[in-house]
């Protein structure tokens, strides 16, 4: 049966006798099998050379098809399940999938579902039968991969106030490569909205003819029309998730060009844009993303109370500005980055900060004055930009909608020295952690660290490539990708107790056992000529301090096509609720360094057994 099918897929291509590299690639699309052009290349290159001639026949084909798809290791696997080790019954396939993939529930519906989406002969399929042709793309396809099928839909409360989730939240969204001289770009902001990020950065400029511009301040940037990046953001927002957009303004205007910015907020997003509170009521807790689902919210400084925006609403502030008096503190300049201190209100600004330890006597602080248009300042919602002081001031005076942005550097202290403060403030009130303005070739922190003591928006430079990014899109598949995942419980709890430094009792350890079995069309070294590398895999665990580790493989020599490991690793995770996995494929190219070829970064808890 499978000759027979396999010839009448191919035998038409091979009316004249011989196919070229072009028609090859047609017929593994044809048969449904995915390739590396660069592996494909290798291997017909090896068949011709034999032949001395640029084609192959009908038998090279089938031995190349057999090289890329017939893998040892899947073929091993079918024979022990097998017995005449030429077809799978319905019966032998569940009890595969309850031996190797843990599917306690396989039933004879599982099994026959299974058959009809992945077994190409019909004949076999009428049979209740599996051949090695359909267990190769049964293993192959997105049903055998490693991340949880429950964990790609929207599966978490989403009920709860939004101070207590994590939220995918970009730096400078506007940048596509440094933060000095390279260019702005609307790119930015489609790109990271369809990465299902859900907090972008605006840096707003005076523009010439009173049309605001977006770039980094100070610096030689490109300029973009604010305009048009609220044009992109109103095409993109929902794109990847109906949830939440918050716009987190980093406001430079005068006070007339920021009533332009308000009109074109409320002209071009219309009824996207949320302008007034829930039922006009001033709240005790912050709405849920499901309660503010298709709506973008905008985050900057605000005149006053929410109360006095509900008393104004539908009056004409045209014109109308307020002030901010704000302490000019000297930790926001040693950040360096939002050069504007994110703001408090009037009544808090009075007050004299508190530091967390205790400092020698201050300097009278220096003052200054921040204008702000009534009408940006009334679109001001649940995202109220307040100065963050100290743990004691916030816990004392800051209501609900009021959050917080702080600098990596001082962040960092604040996980060292007072972690557990730390966590009791973020699960009141938004934390947005921002890098330090010496970034300026756009690297990034390691967002975990603030993860760990629940920081809901960790934002990183999403144009730039690497383990912070990648550990960022790993947290972020969870919860089908929607931008919003739920924070443990150890972090939404007012009382908790919970320390990252120590996490005795805290959490349910797991002891995790991955088996490395194969690799299959690696990408190959940079320093080939053919299709080789010498790989081998670093499996990493981020998460807690405690749980950071990483553990190596042998490396397999000048193999990229399939290399075979087969060697198993165990990790105990203490707070799986926080960890990530890693897996980092890398090339040695020396005994000194190694190239990168790939990774795959997901939450533990995403992870599937079998």
């Amino acid at each position: 049966l499978l000759c027979t099918w396999f010839l009448s897929i191919i035998q038409n291509e091979f009316r004249s006798g011989k196919i070229d590299l072009d028609s090859t690639m047609k017929l593994l699309d044809k048969l449904q099998i995915p390739f590396d052009y660069v592996h494909l290349k290798h291997v017909f290159k090896k068949t011709v050379d034999k032949r001395k001639a640029p084609t192959i026949n009908i038998e090279d084909f089938r031995a190349i098809y057999r090289t890329l798809v017939h893998r040892p290791e899947f073929h091993e696997l079918f024979c022990t399940y097998s017995p005449n080790q030429k077809v799978l019954a319905d019966t032998e396939l569940i009890t595969f999938l309850k031996k190797e993939q843990f599917e306690t529930e396989a039933n004879e519906t599982t099994a026959l579902e299974i058959i009809s989406k992945y077994e190409p002969i019909e004949e076999m399929r009428k049979r209740r039968e599996m051949s090695f042709e359909g267990f190769v793309r049964y293993l192959n396809s997105e049903d055998c991969s490693i991340f949880r099928k429950d964990h790609k839909i929207v599966y978490q409360d989403m009920n709860r106030p939004l101070c207590e989730y994590f939220i995918s939240s970009s730096h400078n969204t506007y940048l596509i490569s440094d933060q000095l001289i390279g260019p702005s770009h609307l790119w930015g902001y489609a790109s990271a909205l369809l990465k299902g990020c859900r907090c972008l950065e605006i840096d707003c400029w005076d523009g010439s003819q009173n049309e605001p511009v977006v770039y980094h301040g100070h610096t030689l940037t490109s300029k973009i029309s604010f305009s048009s990046v609220i044009q992109v953001i109103e095409k993109y927002a929902f794109a990847a998730s109906e949830y939440p957009v918050v716009l987190s303004l980093e406001n430079h205007c005068s006070p007339k060009q920021q009533e332009v910015m308000a009109d074109y907020l409320e002209n071009i997003l219309g009824s996207k844009l949320l302008s007034s509170a829930i039922d006009d009521q001033v709240p005790t807790e912050l709405p849920s993303p499901e309660a503010l689902k298709f709506k973008i919210l905008i985050k900057n400084k605000k005149v006053g109370t929410l109360e006095e925006t509900i008393l104004r609403k539908g009056q004409d502030s045209h014109g109308e500005t307020g002030e901010i008096i704000e302490e000019i503190n000297p930790s926001d300049e040693e950040e360096g980055d939002e050069r504007t201190p994110l703001s408090p209100t009037t009544e808090s600004s009075k007050r004299k900060s508190e530091s967390e330890s205790t400092p020698p006597p201050r300097k009278k602080p220096k003052m200054k004055k921040i204008k702000i248009a009534i009408e940006l300042s009334d679109l001001v919602i649940y995202t109220k930009s307040q100065k963050f002081e100290s743990f004691e001031q916030s816990r004392e005076s800051q209501k609900c909608y009021e959050n917080n942005s702080i600098g990596e550097t001082r962040a960092r202290k604040f996980v060292k020295h007072a972690a557990q403060e730390f966590i009791a403030h973020t699960a009141r009130f938004i934390t947005r952690i921002y890098p330090k303005g010496t970034r300026t070739n756009s690297s990034n922190y390691n967002p975990q660290e603030f993860w760990n003591v629940g920081c809901q928006m960790v934002a990183l430079n999403f144009q730039t490539p690497g383990v912070p990014m990648e550990l960022q899109n790993g947290k972020f598949l969870d919860n089908g990708g929607c931008g919003y995942v739920l924070k443990p419980e150890f972090l939404r709890n007012l009382n908790s107790t919970f320390n990252p430094h120590k996490v005795a009792g805290e959490s349910t350890p797991v002891a995790l056992s991955i088996r490395l079995i194969s690799g299959h069309q690696l990408p190959r070294s940079n320093l080939s000529k053919s299709n080789k590398a010498d790989p081998l895999v670093q499996i990493e665990i981020y998460g807690v301090p405690e749980d950071q580790t990483k553990k190596q493989s042998s490396v397999v020599k000048s193999n990229a096509l399939n290399p075979r490991w087969n060697e198993t690793f165990t990790f105990t995770v203490q707070v799986p609720e926080l960890a990530l996995i890693r897996f980092n494929v890398e090339d040695q190219v020396s005994l000194t360094g190694n190239e990168f070829l790939g990774q795959y970064t997901l939450p533990v808890q995403s992870l599937r057994k079998g």
